[in-house]
């Protein structure tokens, strides 16, 4: 949670498990972010020349940076949004033993592509856009801000990065490893709210590159029409996970409360929706109720933590709109479902649901699993197709899995497991939930503008 002070031009970054300012930053005045654009631009001029092996070169030193600030960052994303300590050291060690892997991305994907035919050879160059505005969410405070800053500078790219007010510390912190090794202006941080926002996409840069909220990114596309901006849009979704008939249900009972309560089910790819078959439906309930009421609530820094508090009051309150929404049009709340003094929600199953119901339908990004009895696979198909978000899902089952992994409709689909892929996979939502992506070596070319040379084949 976070308070803004307009009149001192302030932002308050305050744990949302003590209400205690964890730290203060200076807001960005609005007025001055079309400078700070020229500046990122003159600053990037000389750093888009280079070759791009000499560009990721100058960012192999973040790695041996996250890893030596290890705990300091993951005390600061436990701080700033309640993310256990467990889940934020794993954060940390994810972006930092991801580096190796993901630089190596970068190099294949901005190697340029070589064609010949009869009579002409062609090179594809990936070169980069010019000035890029990043703004980041606060449930991966340092991943998001690694996942997309990160290849941006790769391509060749200045950034000016936006942290999420509700998490300005982590994102100043990473801003200023990076500054450390890089040439001056090239990355820069605003820190602010909406109007800080608006205000950087509205500003002359070439690329914006957003996560969030399906909402925001409506705007944002718009925004970007009349200049026709290159966008790279990450949005919510409504992850379903289907469990059939034949699947291992104490395999799927355990992904499900996982994948449902992580981060306080803070998860762009949560599990929101679980469509169970019929003949199953009662001892997936109950493995799923078992389990969930074996989690510990709490303070994030708290040892043995598995569920931290809500982001703030906001979240807090839209959650529990949607559990009292569901309960009043005939759902059963099965466990959890309480209201706790802070920003707390106990983990909460609900059963009974149907497809009309507003938890079943709108981006619910709390600690609550939804399940729904269906007939069979194609009726768990049909309905989990059924939204307009296309993110994520999981299907658990044997015979049919395949199958009806390759109709769902999602961008990343797993199979007795989670969505992401193998290491190199691109992170890809479809539909209303993704309007390009980024991961892997295909994801760095979003990044970059192709131009294609031409020349008489000899």
């Amino acid at each position: 949670m976070t308070t803004l002070d307009t009149q001192n031009a302030q932002l308050d970054s305050v744990n949302p498990a003590t209400g205690a300012v964890v730290g203060t930053v200076d807001v960005t005045p609005v007025e001055a972010i079309p400078a700070m654009v020229e500046r990122a631009r003159a600053a990037g001029e000389a750093f888009a020349a280079l070759p791009p092996n000499e560009r990721i070169d100058a960012l192999l030193g973040l790695a041996d940076q996250l890893k030596r600030r290890r705990e300091e960052l993951a005390s600061l994303i436990t701080a700033e949004m309640g993310k256990p300590t467990a889940e934020a050291l794993g954060e940390v060690d994810w972006v930092a033993g991801a580096c190796e892997k993901k630089f190596a991305d970068m190099r294949a994907g901005l190697t340029p592509d070589h064609l010949e035919d009869g009579a002409t050879v062609t090179d594809i160059h990936f070169d980069p856009y010019g000035v890029a505005a990043v703004i980041t969410p606060w449930n991966f405070p340092l991943g998001m801000p690694n996942a997309t800053v990160v290849p941006a500078l790769a391509a060749g790219n200045a950034v000016l990065l936006k942290p999420s007010e509700e998490t300005p510390l982590i994102g100043d912190l990473f801003a200023r490893i990076l500054q450390e090794q890089l040439p001056e202006g090239l990355v820069q941080i605003v820190h602010g709210d909406e109007a800080q926002g608006k205000a950087l996409v509205a500003a002359d840069v070439d690329l914006v590159v957003f996560t969030g909220s399906q909402a925001a990114g409506r705007h944002i596309l718009t925004a970007c029409g009349n200049g026709l901006k290159r966008v790279i849009l990450e949005l919510g979704g409504k992850d379903p996970l289907i469990v059939l008939n034949d699947a291992d249900l104490d395999k799927a009972a355990q992904f499900a409360v996982e994948n449902s309560f992580r981060n306080c089910g803070q998860v762009c790819v949560s599990t929101e929706r679980i469509y169970v078959v019929d003949e199953v439906a009662d001892s997936f309930e109950e493995k799923v109720i078992e389990r969930t009421l074996g989690l510990t609530v709490g303070d994030g820094s708290d040892e043995g933590t598995d569920v931290g508090p809500m982001v703030n009051e906001r979240q807090k309150t839209h959650v529990l709109s949607q559990i009292a929404s569901a309960k009043a049009n005939g759902a059963t709340v099965r466990c959890g479902g309480e209201s706790l003094e802070g920003n707390w929600i106990t983990p909460t199953v609900i059963t009974g649901l149907d497809g009309g119901m507003d938890i079943m339908t709108e981006e619910t990004f709390g600690p609550v699993a939804c399940i729904q009895r269906v007939a069979d696979a194609e009726a768990a198909l049909k309905a989990a197709n059924d939204t307009p978000f296309g993110l994520g899902g999981c299907v658990f089952g044997e015979a049919e899995a395949e199958s009806v992994a390759r109709r769902m409709t999602a961008g990343m689909i797993g199979i007795n497991r989670g969505c992401g892929g193998a290491s190199g996979a691109p992170f890809v939502g479809a539909r209303q939930s993704g309007y390009g992506f980024h991961g892997g070596p295909l994801g760095i070319r979003q990044f970059t503008q192709a131009r294609v040379v031409s020349r008489p084949k000899a």
